[in-house]
């Protein structure tokens, strides 16, 4: 048995280093093409390397069974971010061809939808997974903001740097890790910015039109991440007054604490508060995970 496991996760390794053999290509031909500059050449390096070392990593510790058809489609979306990536950063010096910058990102963008459908066509939904999803979702609207705000100004930024900020602030207060309810409101607001970012960057449209479809993108997102933090807070709150009230009916009955000793309902709730309070589940999905 345990000769199995480490095949499989050789195999599973393998895959990830297929995956950035493919990334260094895409490079190669993206430099060949367009003549990319060292800016994009070590940027889009960097994040094949990073790509690599962060998954093999995950992967070595959740120790899945196979990749998986979804993490494929995923990591295909990683790869074509990465020539995303390279290109924005080489039009610090020069601006790359808007067909093929646009059509790397209009592929990662549809892409976005198949995997989860392939996830749970094939019964391969896994926290791994969905955690990579929304890695290369958000990273991916993060690149897009610095490129538009490049012709927009730095405003733009605030759209992809919103989920890193949130992420950050989870970090000290613990309550903004608890899991929020399903919102299909929330997903189409994490949808459409990598669209309306597209839009802007592509440069069809007079300047005014892109800042008013960027200010578009930027004011649905922080209705969505404000009604999302509220909710939290209130449901921290509630939980915290109902603890309180708790504890302070146990004072008044003393003749029941014994109960609650051995009682499961005090320990789960405990064992509840612990396990919210150091969870890092996705919370604004896509983009604000």
């Amino acid at each position: 048995m345990a000769l199995n496991n480490t095949y499989d996760a050789r195999l599973v390794q393998q895959e990830t280093a297929v995956g950035a053999g493919v990334q260094v290509l895409l490079l190669v031909l993206l430099g060949t093409a367009i003549g990319m500059g060292p800016a994009g050449w070590l940027t889009g390096l960097a994040f094949a390397i990073a790509t690599w070392a962060v998954l093999s990593r995950a992967l070595h510790r959740s120790r899945p069974r196979s990749f998986g058809a979804a993490n494929r489609v995923t990591l295909g979306r990683a790869i074509l971010v990465g020539g995303v990536t390279a290109l924005v950063a080489d039009s610090f010096q020069s601006s790359p061809p808007v067909t093929l910058f646009v059509g790397l990102t209009a592929v990662a963008l549809i892409l976005d939808g198949v995997d989860g459908k392939v996830a749970r066509r094939t019964g391969t939904s896994s926290p791994l997974g969905a955690r990579f999803d929304m890695e290369v979702d958000a990273f991916l609207i993060l690149v897009l903001s610095v490129y538009v705000s490049m012709s927009l100004g730095p405003w733009v930024l605030l759209i992809g740097g919103m989920r890193y900020v949130f992420v950050s602030a989870a970090r000290f207060r613990p309550w903004l890790n608890a899991p929020l309810p399903p919102s299909t409101a929330r997903k189409t607001v994490a949808a459409v910015q990598g669209v309306f970012l597209l839009v802007a960057g592509a440069d069809l449209l007079p300047r005014w039109a892109n800042a008013a479809v960027v200010a578009l993108a930027l004011g649905t997102l922080v209705w969505s991440f404000g009604r999302d933090v509220l909710w939290l807070w209130r449901t921290s709150r509630d939980g915290r007054t109902a603890a309180a009230t708790s504890e302070g009916a146990s004072a008044v009955m003393p003749e029941r604490a014994p109960k609650a000793a051995s009682g499961t309902a005090g320990e789960a709730a405990e064992d509840v508060r612990a396990e919210k309070s150091g969870r890092t589940g996705r919370v604004l999905e896509p983009v604000a995970g």
